[in-house]
């Protein structure tokens, strides 16, 4: 009986669409955490750089 369950639930094909849709679902989900993330390090680069050239310019005006 047990085989019988097991042999039903090897050749039971009907989930499958839903988890190659999860597994696909996933990996997109991974690819814009990574995409979004180089963009948000690449950001504060950039709002570093701002700041420190308005630093400088400040500096610079005042003579300090």
């Amino acid at each position: 009986m047990i085989k019988a369950i097991l042999k039903h639930l090897i050749h039971d094909e009907r989930g499958t669409s839903a988890i190659e849709m999860g597994l696909i679902c996933s990996l997109i989900v991974i690819a814009m955490f990574s995409a979004l993330q180089n963009f948000a390090s690449e950001s504060q680069n950039t709002w570093n750089a701002v700041s420190s050239k308005t630093a400088q310019a400040v500096s610079s005006s005042t003579g300090h």
